[in-house]
């Protein structure tokens, strides 16, 4: 799949019209350095990977920064990923880590497994799984480089368009992204491919071309070889011009995108937002707010449809509905004025991965919990908890429902404190409850037995052995 130019949606664009600006009229080794200068700064000391298919696309860039790597000062590596898809696929991976070696450019060959699931892209579950593996392989300070030219740029607007999507999809591949906080890097955007063809024969370079590129299940061969031959017979410059559009249209979502964060800080409370302020933003800029807020929180945008749901019917639920909206990649849920992003997971999985268990709090004074949450007793002079009056160990417990708290004026249900503490009902089964002799002495840091308490202007040291001190106080650190 060495030309399956695989959409991420980038931290950034670049903007305007500089990638049309930049079009070389021949695509040269030092066309290539100013290029990577403009999008990477100096290039001395960097250390590059590149995306390496074997293709003729990703055989030109190799070649050209082979060229330039001892003049310019930086490191270059090659990687390439074996889907296994194909019985030559073996046979692919050799043959570019033989081409790579010609060039005196170290090459590794990263074999994935793609599966696809249900109502999966096939395509789309190969390009997430390339990702990740080019990811994982990335070393600290290194970036990423593509091939991605702009004869790509134009299937990749193309297909956006036939999935319907917004702004953001239609601005297609920028210059510079981030992925997963790795810097991404496409220097050939600006380049038509019959530029790389011309070069390939002035530096006579041989390339392999992967059959898989001649599969037509795949939407993007589809269009490459049905579609585009007719569309570019037609408008010869089809490529350049999307490239522009794309540009213009980068330029739009990077406004968008401003505009999301100020309405996102207008709506934050904390970690989520208000929904009374939602309410009184129009519906464009609820769904634009709604959108960055989602991105910044690393989940995957829900389609259209969903997003809809959220921004209309979620919203004007009633806030004791403790409505919810999930698709694949995240879940939305509503409490009270608040809306609340997670993982789908998180809200099923957050009870079951509780760690319970016997805390001896002298010699443990943090009691670890799942999801990087923790439980810890310290000794502060000024605390509300008698340590000397505290039994160890203590048992560590999750709610089960039903339980009740004793209180002077009778017993307090658990529910009660937790609604009135805030504590969203998703939220309920992940408060560590501390249990001695049969019964709850202690709900995280939210309550405490009156029996343990401390006295008040009882401050003091000694007493408690192995404390430091008699009182202390409990400290719940919530999931990351």
């Amino acid at each position: 799949m060495s030309r399956a130019a695989g959409r991420l949606a980038p931290a950034w664009h670049d903007t305007g019209d500089e990638d049309a600006a930049a079009a070389p009229r021949r695509l040269t080794p030092r066309w290539l350095a100013q290029r990577l200068r403009t999008l990477a700064g100096p290039l001395r000391g960097q250390r590059f990977c590149l995306a390496f298919s074997g293709g003729l696309d990703s055989s030109v860039l190799l070649s050209a920064l082979a060229a330039l790597r001892a003049r310019a000062g930086f490191k270059l590596r090659a990687v390439h990923v074996d889907h296994g898809l194909y019985a030559e696929s073996k046979r692919w991976a050799a043959a570019a880590r033989a081409q790579a070696r010609r060039l005196r450019v170290p090459c590794e060959v990263l074999r994935v497994q793609v599966v696809a699931g249900r109502g999966e892209s096939l395509e789309a579950v190969a390009r997430r799984e390339r990702y990740r593996a080019l990811r994982q392989s990335l070393a600290a300070g290194e970036s990423l480089l593509t091939a991605h030219h702009q004869d790509d740029q134009l299937e990749t607007v193309l297909l956006a368009l036939m999935r319907g999507s917004g702004v953001r999809g239609l601005a297609a591949m920028g210059a510079r992204g981030m992925l997963s906080g790795v810097i991404m890097l496409r220097p050939l955007l600006p380049v038509a491919r019959s530029q790389l063809e011309q070069y390939a024969r002035s530096e006579g370079l041989a390339w392999c071309d992967d059959l898989s590129n001649l599969d037509q299940r795949f939407d993007r061969n589809y269009l490459r070889r049905q579609v585009l031959p007719p569309l570019r017979a037609r408008w010869p410059a089809a490529a350049a011009m999307a490239s522009r559009s794309a540009s213009h249209l980068a330029e739009a979502q990077g406004l968008l995108e401003r505009m999301a964060q100020q309405g996102e800080a207008l709506a934050a409370d904390g970690s989520a937002l208000r929904i009374s302020v939602l309410r009184g933003m129009s519906l464009p800029e609820r769904r634009n707010v709604l959108r960055g807020w989602i991105a910044a929180r690393g989940l995957t945008l829900p389609d259209h449809r969903r997003l809809r749901e959220v921004a209309v019917s979620l919203l004007a639920a009633r806030a004791d509905a403790l409505p919810r909206v999930v698709w694949r990649g995240g879940e939305l849920r509503r409490h009270g004025d608040r809306l609340v992003a997670t993982l789908p997971e998180e809200g099923s999985s957050r009870g079951a991965a509780r760690v319970t268990g016997s805390w001896d709090w002298r010699a443990q004074p943090c009691w670890p919990l799942a999801a990087g949450a923790a439980l810890a007793l310290i000794v502060d002079r000024h605390g509300e908890i008698d340590l000397s009056a505290l039994p160890c160990p203590l048992q560590v417990a999750f709610r089960r429902g039903g339980e009740r708290l004793r209180e002077a004026q009778g017993r307090l249900p658990l529910k009660n404190l937790l609604q009135a503490r805030g504590i969203a009902p998703w939220e309920r089964g992940s408060v560590p409850l501390l249990r001695a002799r049969g019964r709850i002495i202690a709900v995280a840091d939210l309550w405490l037995d009156a029996a343990y308490r401390a006295s008040r202007g009882a401050g003091g040291t000694g007493g408690t052995r192995g404390t430091g001190g008699t009182r202390g106080r409990l400290r719940w650190r919530h999931s990351d």
